[in-house]
């Protein structure tokens, strides 16, 4: 067994948090031998619940969590963490848009950011689930400037597992067999879920491309894009609630891979930073294939991108910059 790391969850009384530290404290994230102190960070209206999670968290009884800071101060909680899962935001309800979230949030990561600055490990890997996820990334990130900036992400992994389960529901095989689903730009409905350069295992040593395996252009671009895109509507409309078992999966996995890295072949979706790759505006977080290795990440360069898809990255980017602008207008930047 290894020393114990100091991982933050924030708005940690919350839904997404409820599934989510179970998944982080059993060992499915930061692995089975690497044992944990957990900071939980929620506001102080929130402290009586958040008592009782971790009363839960105790009596899991798990071998790796040694620890649980339950905290309403900014300062406790990011002191000297390695990881950060930022989850706290307030959520999207129904009739709710996107750009409805972006004043009362972008504050909050304001003020995280700063944190994180002041009291957080300088290799600190920031993931933000908190919506708009990827517009408070960029303000998190600028506003802790000791921090390197491919140091902050923004979480589009649900998506991506969105997008595997519907090709894999389409074909009638196990999600697993599905790899290199790509979620370009924002986490919104103007995402686009790309399966261009998917493959998919159709039995021991034989893959072959999603588009050969399904054989409907007209579906991949219509049906399964539009699904994804909505899917996180659709379950609010169903549950009255926005998603949360499945995004503390994909916070579980995006993490996951950033610490462990990717497969040989494979890459995942992550947004982050971007660079300019594939036409993007800069210094936007915009979700990109990546491969990781040795806790960086990499933008996989140079797949072919037709017509179609470079109009969708076009919209997806053009939201990106005026969300980044209404921000820093919000916060006087």
């Amino acid at each position: 067994m290894s020393e114990p790391i100091r991982v933050v969850v924030t708005g940690a009384a919350g839904q997404i948090a409820y599934s989510l530290l179970y998944m982080i404290a059993k060992g499915d994230v930061f692995g089975p031998n690497q044992p944990l102190i957990l900071h939980l960070l929620d506001i102080p209206p929130m402290m009586g619940v958040l008592e009782g999670v971790v009363m839960e968290l105790d009596d899991c009884a798990l071998p790796l969590l040694r620890q649980v800071v339950p905290t309403a101060d900014p300062i406790v909680a990011f002191k000297d963490v390695v990881a950060a899962f930022l989850v706290g935001a307030m959520p999207r309800k129904q009739g709710m848009e996107r750009k409805d979230l972006l004043a009362a949030n972008v504050k909050i990561f304001k003020e995280q950011g700063e944190a994180l600055d002041k009291y957080a490990n300088k290799d600190v890997k920031v993931l933000v689930v908190g919506n708009p996820a990827n517009t408070n990334a960029l303000i998190c990130s600028q506003f802790a400037p000791s921090i390197p900036k491919e140091n902050f992400t923004a979480m589009t992994r649900l998506d991506q597992n969105r997008a595997q389960a519907q090709i894999a529901g389409k074909l009638n095989l196990p999600v697993a067999n599905i790899s290199n689903i790509i979620i370009w730009g924002n986490h919104s409905s103007t995402q686009f879920p790309d399966a261009s350069h998917g493959k998919v295992r159709v039995n021991e040593g034989k893959d072959l491309s999603v588009r050969e395996a399904i054989s409907d252009d007209a579906w991949l671009r219509s049906v399964f894009v539009e699904t994804v895109q909505k899917r996180g509507a659709s379950v609010i409309n169903a549950r009255k609630m926005s998603s949360a078992m499945s995004a503390a999966k994909a916070a579980s996995d995006h993490m996951r891979d950033w610490f462990n890295g990717t497969s040989s072949g494979k890459f995942v979706s992550m947004g982050v930073v971007s660079d300019g790759s594939y036409g993007t505006p800069k210094d936007v977080v915009f979700s990109f294939p990546v491969t990781i290795s040795n806790k960086k990440w990499e933008i996989v360069k140079d797949l072919p991108t037709d017509d179609f898809a470079k109009k969708m990255l076009e919209t997806t980017g053009k939201e990106l910059e005026e969300e980044r602008a209404e921000a820093l207008t919000i916060i006087g930047a």
